[in-house]
């Protein structure tokens, strides 16, 4: 224990489950993150398993799922002994015969995930008495890591400061410069916590034309005002960026699905009431890619959106 230096979330994770697995045992140690129906691997210390890092599953399927909600033993030394542990879905996929599990809360108290060991075999019962080791060191974990969510909007912030210099002249919005280095900084945060993030493309219509009808300075207004629109529908921590051209993008951190359908919904409505014509796309990250390649589906979605704008143009 004295070799355990707590000095961020990921790093004091690795080192407790490096501690817990060389005095505990365990095939397969796992620190997890619940988000909507998905279990999360964050982090693993595994010699059993098929089981990494990034890897999710069902929540609901899990052992985890009925210990956080007080169905069963935080340790079981033969899980056929427990009914919901025996018949848990997870067992169609993982050769599971012990476990232990501690959950692990944000600051309101709700879970944020699980610090978890699985076995391939019976362990004896005297493992049951390491049953407050594992909840001290679940403690510890909370603690630093509500300490880190709490200091994710700071760390926002100073990373915004240290690109202030990277912005568009025009609208003020941050340049592509500023968001490749900000969606980098974001997607570390993503992969560290499981946390979701969404990115939006937004593309101006009728910009050549504007231009061409009624000129430059009237297209430049066009712009600012969709820059204006933007920052006024989004949240502080969100990133909007102007990328060039009439081309712009937000990232909107800790944003899920549901919540990025009531924004597209919201821009959509906002825009047709000033009549100005966009194209719209959206994608949240998912667990098994990044935000990178959350931008390109984005894309995809925001010129299929044009299209179908156009389409719908073309048959009135």
């Amino acid at each position: 224990m004295h070799n355990i230096q707590f000095h961020n979330f990921e790093e004091a994770g690795k080192q407790v489950l490096e501690y817990l697995h060389e005095n505990l045992g365990f095939g397969l140690w796992m620190i997890t993150r619940v988000e909507g129906e998905n279990w999360i691997v964050l982090q693993a210390e595994n010699e059993k398993y098929n089981v990494k890092a990034g890897n999710f599953f069902r929540w609901a399927d899990s052992f985890c799922y009925h210990m956080v909600q007080g169905k069963t033993p935080n340790i079981a030394p033969c899980v056929s002994d427990i009914s919901l542990y025996a018949n848990a879905a997870i067992n169609q996929n993982l050769s599971i015969k012990s476990y232990i599990g501690q959950a692990l809360f944000n600051e309101d108290g709700s879970v944020f995930g699980t610090m978890c060991a699985i076995d391939t075999e019976i362990k004896p019962n005297d493992i049951l008495k390491d049953a407050p080791l594992v909840q001290l060191l679940g403690s510890l974990l909370s603690s630093i890591l509500q300490g880190e969510l709490r200091e994710n909007q700071q760390r926002r912030l100073r990373e915004r400061f240290e690109v202030e210099a990277l912005i568009d002249g025009l609208t003020g919005l941050f340049n592509r410069r500023a968001w490749d280095r900000l969606v980098e900084s974001e997607e570390g945060r993503c992969r560290r916590f499981g946390l979701p993030a969404t990115i939006f493309s937004i593309d101006l219509n009728d910009l050549k034309q504007v231009n061409d009808q009624l000129g430059h300075a009237q297209g430049d207004h066009l712009i600012q005002k969709v820059a204006e629109l933007l920052l006024k529908t989004t949240r502080s921590n969100d990133v909007v960026s102007r990328l060039g051209g009439d081309e712009f993008a937000m990232l909107c951190p800790e944003m899920s699905m549901f919540d990025a359908e009531a924004l597209f919904k919201r821009l959509i409505s906002l825009f047709l009431e000033e009549n100005i014509h966009v194209a719209i796309g959206y994608a949240t990250r998912q667990l098994d890619s990044d935000l990178p390649g959350a931008f390109i589906k984005a894309d995809q979605n925001m010129y299929e959106h044009k299209r179908q704008v156009k389409l719908e143009n073309t048959n009135v």
